[in-house]
């Protein structure tokens, strides 16, 4: 590092010291429960109560399945092996591709590891063998001979997972016209069926599903999940992508689908002082107030998954007013927020990441704000809650990103965009 930078990170550095404070402890999640169900207002107890029967009698119905497998078997299949998914699964090749073995062998391996609800598990490698009886369903979900296994993202939106199995299935089926197509086309309807079975009454979806608890409850749009199935929707109503075989009953409710996220997605859009801001990257599925996920992420306002909802937003084909004023004040807020002349570095192993005095840098945004005051916020293992970045632990500050440019490509597209509408630049 340059002497001149390294003298402005000390500096920096020696300033945050002085001044940085922990503001406050992270609360866990709450998981969606029958209590909590119980104590709704009774109008709205039916639609939540059948969702948790559902979600209670899928999960036992998957864990009887591979019960059932597993009855006699001294001991058990190896967990499947873990690694990046998606690069297995690519959705950018020619159409031939799809036709050819390289497709086949994947198309395989995801329909044998395909749940009993339909969906998948994330962060597995699919051009790998197939699942074999009695194997987990998911990578590193049960160590062999474990008596009491443990049961984790059996089934996730988590990281692209299901979205792009369906995905990557519907263009192989696209592929393969016919009764040679037919597997690949009941798998994706099965996928898609898991997805719209998962969605809460008022249009999220959770982490994991059947549900799992803690924060995996919480609807989701870390690592942009829910906008990634409300995409998948749109892509099914209109039939894009080999999406045009599944049946029209199908497509219709996955057309009610996306309608619902979106209405959820206008209706979560947090207010502070009064206006319309950003998005929270979880949120509580009964009460939609912003909700913590894992010890260091707290209840606050994501400058990246708003990012990713404005983007959704912009992309609809005709957006009603309501979507317009979202846009325009999702818009405006990231404008304000955004930091000039400023770097987030890797300082040395010691000290980790720090943000930096770098004239001409920029911009860049905190990857959390408070949902008030629209400060920035920054959580640590041990839930303590910080209001600057070098409070946290250097750990933390190694392992996450708490400060990005995530928004640059749609403050750029906004533009293009206002003008289409005729809507004006945000205030």
């Amino acid at each position: 590092m340059p002497v001149a930078k390294r003298v402005a990170v000390l500096a920096l550095a020696l300033c945050s010291s002085t001044y940085a404070a922990q503001i406050g402890t992270i609360p866990p999640a709450q998981a969606l429960m029958a209590e909590r169900v119980a104590a709704l207002p009774a109008a709205e107890r039916a639609a939540w109560a059948g969702y948790l029967a559902r979600s209670d009698a899928q999960r036992a119905a998957d864990r009887a399945a591979l019960a059932a497998e597993r009855k006699g078997m001294a001991t058990w299949p190896a967990a499947p092996a873990s690694g990046n998914g998606a690069a297995t699964m690519p959705l950018d090749k020619p159409a031939e591709w799809y036709a050819g073995d390289a497709a086949l062998l994947v198309a395989h391996n995801i329909l044998s590891y395909q749940t009993p609800a339909g969906g998948w598990g994330k962060n597995q490698p699919r051009n790998m063998a197939p699942r074999q009886p009695g194997q987990s369903f998911v990578a590193d979900n049960s160590p062999a001979g474990a008596s009491d296994a443990p049961w984790n993202f059996v089934g996730t939106i988590d990281n692209d997972a299901t979205i792009t199995e369906i995905r990557f299935l519907a263009r192989v089926a696209a592929a393969h016209p016919g009764a040679a197509g037919e597997p690949w086309r009941r798998a994706t309807q099965r996928g898609v069926a898991y997805l719209l079975a998962a969605q809460y009454p008022r249009g999220g979806w959770p982490q994991v599903w059947p549900l799992q608890g803690g924060y995996h409850d919480a609807i989701t749009l870390n690592d942009n999940a829910l906008v990634a199935v409300a995409e998948l929707m749109g892509a099914v109503a209109r039939g894009e992508a080999g999406l045009d075989a599944l049946p029209a009953p199908l497509r219709a409710e996955a057309t009610a689908a996306e309608a619902r996220a979106v209405q959820l997605l206008l209706a979560t859009q947090v207010r502070a002082g009064g206006k319309l801001t950003l998005w929270a990257q979880q949120y509580d599925p009964l009460t939609q107030a912003p909700s913590a996920a894992r010890n260091y992420e707290p209840s606050a306002l994501s400058s990246g998954e708003s990012t990713k909802v404005l983007a959704l937003l912009m992309s609809l084909p005709e957006p009603s007013p309501a979507v317009i004023e979202a846009v325009r004040a999702g818009i405006a807020t990231l404008k304000q927020l955004a930091v000039h002349d400023r770097a987030w570095v890797m300082v040395d192993a010691v000290q980790g990441k720090r943000l930096i005095e770098e004239p001409g840098a920029g911009p860049l945004w905190s990857r959390y704000y408070d949902p008030v005051t629209l400060k920035p916020v920054f959580g640590d293992r041990d839930r303590s809650l910080h209001d600057d970045v070098h409070g946290v632990s250097a750990e933390r500050r190694r392992g996450y990103a708490w400060w990005g440019n995530w928004p640059l490509q749609t403050l750029a597209a906004y533009d293009a965009w206002a003008k289409r509408w005729g809507v004006g630049q945000p205030s």
